[in-house]
């Protein structure tokens, strides 16, 4: 570390004074009513109504509205609190995302490839697993459908690592804390079972998510620490944990 401080000649006590100074100062707009965080100071003086009210001739509204239009209205483009609150995820509990999510979603109209995405890995998380799956396919068939009407101007590359990520970090629950992997998975109703691999500090393992079963295979030669539904294991390399979802998790 100081090696690297050096060449960029980079000054810790300065640097971290201004950034401690901005943080203090930083303003974050709250409804202490509705317990949620605000879009932007102002924004209860809109008309609060669901996207579902947009008449589906409108959509998408940033063809069909003016900008004045859509920025007098309450609808927002894409997850931006939210967005927020999944990148400081460990920094609030469960019921403060659920508030969060059930206020501004119905307001999203997800005409942006990195809106759906977002909201699925969420309602993973509060265990809205039928709204979950739903923007998982609003993700997945962004393009496809074409939803926005704008596949002639090229594909959406976000929406694609989004798909990924709505699965493994949504459905399959998985995080990097502590020097660990976590993994708390669920599984669509209509699904029978899902997989991905993944990589964590060069270890190489593979997670298969069944209506029964986890089962993680460590491919690598390394020990793969991870908490499994709360659960903590150290896999050695080339070995594997299969915990029954029914039975280990619930009981």
């Amino acid at each position: 570390m100081r090696n690297l401080n050096a060449r960029i000649n980079f000054n810790i006590s300065n640097e971290t004074t201004r950034w401690q100074d901005i943080i203090k100062n930083m303003h974050f707009p709250f409804d202490s009513s509705r317990n949620v965080f605000l879009q932007q100071d102002g924004f209860l003086d809109k008309e609060l109504k669901p996207a579902s009210s947009i008449p589906a001739s409108e959509r998408p509204i940033n063809q069909n509205w003016s900008w004045d239009r859509i920025l007098r209205s309450c609808f927002l483009k894409q997850a931006d609190v939210l967005q927020g609150l999944y990148l400081l995820e460990d920094q609030f509990d469960t019921e403060t995302l659920k508030r969060n999510f059930d206020f501004y979603e119905p307001m999203t109209v997800h005409e942006s490839s990195l809106s759906p995405c977002i909201y699925s890995i969420i309602a993973s998380r509060i265990g809205n697993i039928e709204k979950a799956y739903e923007l998982y396919l609003r993700t997945a068939r962004l393009d496809l459908d074409d939803y926005n009407n704008e596949v002639s101007d090229g594909l959406h590359i976000t929406s694609m690592a989004g798909t990924w990520l709505a699965i493994v970090e949504g459905f399959g629950g998985m995080r990097i804390s502590e020097g660990k992997v976590f993994l708390n998975p669920l599984i669509p109703v209509n699904w029978q079972s899902y997989s991905f691999h993944a990589r964590f500090r060069g270890i190489l393992f593979e997670v298969k998510v069944t209506k029964d079963l986890v089962t993680v295979n460590n491919v690598s030669d390394k020990t793969l620490p991870i908490t499994l539904c709360g659960k903590e294991y150290q896999i050695n390399g080339s070995e594997k944990v299969i915990l029954n979802l029914k039975v280990d998790f619930f009981s």
